[in-house]
């Protein structure tokens, strides 16, 4: 026995040099990839991550389109559609989390756009709110997954120079899908007045969507960081020769900063968690669920403004992003959402506020959100190992998305006054939030690789 001890000891040396070599090998072709220029790989995956979350935003406002769609408005049905939206959306959310981990990020990306091309064939032939339900849910499962896969993808896919201003313009396409949707479905009401040619206008606009995604998913490679992650190192080396090496031999990583700081996993969960509920049940509260709630004739148009004016302010920002600090964005933009958010309370209260001042309130709101959400929505996809990458960001997404449900049940009730003001705390939360990741987090912006930003990896 004493003998084999010693075999088994030795062999289990054996096997953990073999192991730390082929960490210390994994790290260095990820770093080297993640060095690369911009490759035709990067081009085919930006474009199937854009236009994923532009589908996701155009799907999202569905429900609260459709509310409108049949004789619904004050009913218990009206709050059912309402929150079909988010009910749905973190079903697939926690379904495709765990599931881009076990299985892959490209993987994963087939499966949503199979169950995209059902649930749109099954919108454009319902005619009913009981026949609408069903597919708006299949929609609604298959984006949730959709959006989480992008959000973990995209940190392990883009090269570190755009890593950030690549994720802010992928997140900025959710308010170019809101866009289109309030754009389509004002133009279809207006011209022609029929909840029906609105209907098919909105389930229309997927199809050539569909193509350009699953062309562009079919051009574009796996993530090597999650083929390191499950030990496929053969193909990892495979996919970083073939897309990325070959025109960058001599990079070098050069992050930002001299510190180093892995924070606490219950900071990161609950730092994520409480400034994306503050963000996801502020803006429903700000967009989508106002105008069902008190005109829904104008809901089209606050989702309208409320995506445009995101649009504008996130192309500007996401140009920059690779030069900014995350934590300063998100910082001054929350700053800005709290304090027009008491001034809308404020004024509200009073009785005091007029329909001018009150929509030139909402577009300043609109635009301080816009950068709040792209920075937080970068920020929550990125401070995770790859391994679980999936995992904890589709658990962070499930707790702030699932919260909005209750907040949409309990607030439909509340006349303007409670409802700004419960608007207020809540960004208020989000606010205190913040401040704690100035405390305890790090700088995951202004060039840092993903891998320092996880914790993986320390700068070199």
């Amino acid at each position: 026995m004493h003998r084999y001890g010693i075999y088994d000891y030795a062999g289990s040396i054996t096997k953990s040099l073999k192991v730390s070599f082929q960490k210390s090998y994994r790290m260095q072709l990820s770093d080297a990839a993640q060095e690369s220029k911009w490759t035709s790989a990067h081009t085919w995956s930006f474009i199937a991550f854009s236009f994923g979350m532009f589908l996701e935003a155009y799907i999202y406002g569905l429900s609260f389109i459709a509310s409108g769609w049949y004789p619904v408005s004050g009913t218990a049905l009206q709050t059912l559609i309402l929150i079909w939206s988010p009910l749905f959306l973190i079903t697939g959310i926690a379904f495709a989390g765990p599931l881009s981990d076990a299985l892959g990020r490209k993987k994963t990306f087939y499966l949503t756009m199979l169950l995209y091309a059902i649930g749109a064939v099954g919108i454009y032939f319902s005619n009913s709110y009981f026949t609408t339900l069903p597919f708006l849910a299949l929609l609604l499962f298959a984006a949730g997954g959709e959006m989480n896969t992008i959000m973990t993808a995209t940190h392990e896919v883009m090269p570190r120079r755009h890593r950030s201003k690549a994720m802010y313009w992928e997140v900025n396409f959710i308010n170019a899908g809101g866009t289109v949707l309030g754009a389509v479905a004002i133009v279809a009401s207006t011209l022609y007045n029929s909840v029906y040619f609105q209907r098919e206008m909105i389930a229309a606009t997927f199809l050539p969507i569909l193509v350009i995604l699953a062309y562009s998913r079919y051009k574009m490679p796996e993530s090597i960081r999650w083929l390191e992650a499950k030990g496929k190192v053969d193909e990892a080396n495979h996919i970083a020769q073939r897309y990325y090496l070959p025109e960058n031999n001599n990079s070098k990583i050069s992050p930002q900063g001299s510190t180093f700081k892995v924070p606490p996993l219950w900071v990161k969960v609950l730092v994520t968690t409480v400034v994306a509920a503050s963000n996801t049940i502020g803006f429903t509260l700000m967009a989508y669920t106002i105008g069902p709630f008190f005109n829904q004739s104008l809901t089209a148009y606050y989702i309208l403004a409320a995506n445009l004016v995101g649009f504008i302010v996130g192309a500007a920002i996401a140009t920059l992003a690779d030069r900014l600090s995350r934590r300063s964005l998100l910082l001054y933009s929350s700053l800005g959402v709290v304090a027009v958010t008491w001034i809308i309370y404020y004024y509200v209260g009073l009785g005091a506020i007029n329909l001018t001042l009150f929509w030139a309130m909402l577009i300043l709101f609109y635009g301080f959100v816009g950068v709040n959400y792209l920075s937080e929505d970068t920020l929550k996809g990125e401070l995770w190992h790859t391994s679980r990458r999936g995992t904890y960001t589709a658990l962070t997404r499930f707790i702030s998305i699932g919260l909005s449900i209750p907040v949409i049940l309990i607030t439909s009730s509340w006349n303007i006054p409670i409802y700004t003001l419960f608007n207020a705390i809540v960004w208020t939360c989000g606010l205190l939030a913040i401040l704690l990741w100035r405390v305890k987090g790090v700088e995951t912006g202004k060039g840092v690789p993903i891998g320092v930003a996880s914790g993986e990896v320390k700068p070199m």
